[in-house]
């Protein structure tokens, strides 16, 4: 089901209390045509938290899985034991056999695909197109990332499948239990092109999955974690914005006044030491010409 951009902005400025009427729709849909065979993909940040209340004030017995990749804030990972019914997963390599093996993330996931892409294709077609765009100029890398085709280090976005999405399509096929999943077409370029692609419930793709919350923005999950009074990570209140994995650079030359790397150095020495030594971060952001 394709929606429109203006479909999109309408849901958008509705009220919260429209959302989450909107929102318990889809959870009700999802849970009625998989009869009861669902779950949370808990993060253990805010929008998963918001979204497994929104789910359990309606089905209180729908697990929670969670998948521990090593990399969570140690206030992440403190939260979810809280956190009553929650399965945990983990990977099978650690952060730094993925980087060692694929490269690092850096820039973004669409970004770090293309350069990879470029320096490993064996196809002169798919290369081309990463470095000059198709015939309409889409598909290339800008221009302004082209130097890091040049760094010393492997890129790579792979390490978001091997340490989440790999874990997490495992327990689908091995339970055939169907996710709710709390990303927003807000979030990025991205995930609002899916959105429009195919709504808030997929259920014909190949890995089908509930977004519920799609049309929801950042200042309604914050609203309803008030309203509702939901317990969330502490993680939060030391000045951190979003809660992925740790050593993650995705995204981090566009944050301000500081970076997660930044506030890492203040918050968490110990683990700022160990990324930017033993991980070799501080070489890549540099490289990168990102502050930390």
């Amino acid at each position: 089901m394709k929606i429109q951009p203006y479909q999109l902005a309408q849901k958008q400025s509705l009220d919260l209390n429209s959302k989450i009427i909107m929102s318990k729709q889809r959870i009700r849909q999802w849970y009625d045509h998989w009869e009861g065979n669902v779950y949370v993909a808990f993060s253990g940040g805010k929008d998963s938290t918001v979204l497994l209340h929104l789910v359990r004030s309606t089905y209180p017995d729908v697990p929670a899985v969670f998948c521990n990749t090593g990399l969570e804030y140690p206030e992440i990972v403190k939260f979810v034991k809280q956190i009553p019914n929650v399965t945990w997963l983990k990977p099978k390599k650690s952060f730094k056999k993925v980087i060692e093996e694929y490269g690092y993330p850096v820039i973004s996931k669409e970004n770090a695909t293309k350069i990879n892409e470029i320096r490993t294709t064996k196809s002169e077609y798919l290369k081309n197109k990463r470095l000059h765009g198709d015939a309409n100029g889409n598909g290339k890398l800008p221009e302004k990332w082209k130097f890091l085709l040049n760094a010393p280090f492997k890129i790579s976005s792979h390490c978001c499948y091997v340490m989440k999405k790999g874990p997490f399509k495992s327990y689908d096929k091995q339970t055939n239990n169907k996710p709710f999943v709390g990303i927003m077409a807000s979030d990025s370029f991205m995930r609002q092109t899916l959105y429009l692609s195919r709504g808030c419930n997929a259920f014909s793709t190949n890995f089908p999955q509930s977004n519920p919350m799609s049309f929801w923005l950042e200042k309604d999950v914050w609203n309803y974690i008030k309203t509702e009074k939901v317990a969330y990570s502490s993680i939060y209140d030391m000045g951190y914005k979003r809660t992925g994995c740790m050593f993650c650079a995705f995204g981090a030359h566009l944050e301000r006044p500081i970076n997660k790397f930044q506030l890492m150095k203040i918050t968490h020495p110990k683990l700022y030491k160990y990324c930017m030594e033993k991980l070799n971060l501080h070489e890549v952001l540099k490289y990168c010409n990102i502050d930390h």
